[in-house]
């Protein structure tokens, strides 16, 4: 069995795994360590959680995500309704500032722009909408003002980096830059990726980070 073939397998099992999503509508595609999710899902949610599904399998080094979201009648809602429901799910949500985030409904695509002072507040701004009734995709445009200096955004994201068991620190390298992290070097799998890349965002004043980890399995 080639190693494609047997990434594909434990994609589709970790897929069959989880009780929230439809394996069964999902089709997995193997090329170099390079997923291709496609099919159609009835919800946003459970487009994001395929996903993030696909990412934790071991050996995975990137995702191609063709999933599309056909909404059962049901689940269908006009895009005022929608946007009343983002608004209150934010305005509950004591984290997410008040009259930080604008919203946008067209067709069922939100749209999140605004800025905060941290990364945290933009993840619960997304958070907050993404399953929410009716919703079929979500662009986020939020920003997060940067509030410190560079080299200090650099010393708190290495020091992140040498706390969390799952990154091997010496590995990765960190520049900042107004407000912009650049990380380089090589992680074992995609969650270590995902784990820099949220060590990185949890700094203060970060808010861009371009991330050119490369993903080479041990």
């Amino acid at each position: 069995m080639t190693k494609d073939v047997n990434l594909q397998n434990r994609v589709s099992e970790a897929l069959e795994f989880e009780p929230g999503i439809h394996a069964e509508k999902i089709g997995v595609t193997v090329e170099d360590g390079v997923i291709t999710l496609a099919g159609e899902v009835p919800t946003f949610a459970e487009k994001f959680g395929a996903v993030r599904t696909a990412k934790r399998v071991w050996g995975v080094k990137a995702i191609a995500d063709e999933l599309d979201v056909v909404l059962p009648m049901a689940h269908q809602r006009n895009d005022s309704d929608l946007a009343h429901s983002a608004l209150l799910a934010m305005e509950w949500d004591a984290i997410v500032p008040d009259n930080a985030i604008k919203i946008t409904v067209t067709h069922g695509r939100v749209t999140l722009e605004g800025s905060v002072d941290w990364q945290y507040q933009k993840d619960a701004a997304i958070r907050a909408v993404r399953n929410l009734t009716g919703v079929k995709s979500l662009i986020n445009n939020i920003t997060v003002r940067p509030r410190v200096s560079p080299q200090s955004v650099r010393e708190k994201i290495e020091r992140a980096f040498k706390r969390s068991a799952e990154l091997e620190a010496a590995q990765i390298s960190v520049e900042a830059r107004e407000g912009t992290v650049t990380l380089r070097g090589n992680v074992h799998s995609l969650v270590e990726r995902e784990e820099a890349e949220r060590a990185a965002w949890a700094a203060p004043g970060v808010s861009r980070v371009e991330d050119h980890l490369m993903v080479v399995p041990a």
